[in-house]
């Protein structure tokens, strides 16, 4: 039996903008699942803030936040 899709919201907090390409491959692989995103720029604390809503079985959704865990920059 398939697994079953989830609905999931992941935050992304920006702290080096140097990391925004890696960022943005990642999501494009994972374009499938995503429902849509929103980004925040928050110049006071020289930032920016990402949700990413994702309709996808919960080891896609792992395997995603896993891969923007790993990238240096962003929390």
């Amino acid at each position: 039996m398939a697994e079953a899709n989830r609905i999931a919201v992941i935050a992304i907090v920006v702290e080096d903008r140097d990391c925004v390409p890696r960022l943005n491959e990642i999501l494009h692989e994972y374009g499938d699942c995503i429902i849509g995103r929103m980004g925040i720029p928050y110049p006071k604390k020289n930032l920016s803030l990402i949700s990413v809503a994702v309709d996808a079985p919960n080891d896609r959704v792992s395997a995603l936040t896993g891969k923007l865990g790993a990238i240096e920059g962003l929390t």
